[in-house]
């Protein structure tokens, strides 16, 4: 056998690596959303558009109506918002982070003093 050749079972192990690939990218596609900005101004023009094919139809679509050229309009995936808050009925709020601690099951939480001190909350 030569070097370049390629046995059955690595022709199986490239094929099943490309199609894990392909399915880890249709499960991104499904959960992530995309915004569609100006790059020469930065505003955005749409938010929320599930999949990256959505997003460059969307995109192709805005940019047709606006009567835009082609490198103005642009698509990135939208930022996760880092963290949430929520008042008690004490009026002090409590930010949840987007790291989850493992092992208290929870989110990392803690909140703001009224001096302005930040304080964890185990």
């Amino acid at each position: 056998m030569a070097s370049g050749d390629v046995t059955d079972k690595q022709l199986q192990t490239i094929i099943e690596a490309f199609r894990s690939s392909r399915r880890r990218q249709v499960i991104l596609d499904a959960v992530n959303t995309f915004e569609i900005y100006r790059s020469d101004t930065g505003a955005v023009l749409r938010r929320g558009v599930q999949g990256y094919e959505e997003a460059k139809n969307v995109a192709n679509m805005v940019r047709k109506r606006m009567n835009l050229k082609w490198d103005q309009v642009k698509f990135r995936m939208e930022k996760k918002k880092r963290y949430s808050s929520f008042r008690r009925g004490s009026g002090r709020s409590i930010d949840y982070s987007a790291r989850y601690n493992p092992s208290k099951r929870t989110y990392f939480k803690g909140g703001y003093d009224s001096k302005g001190n930040y304080y964890d909350i185990d």
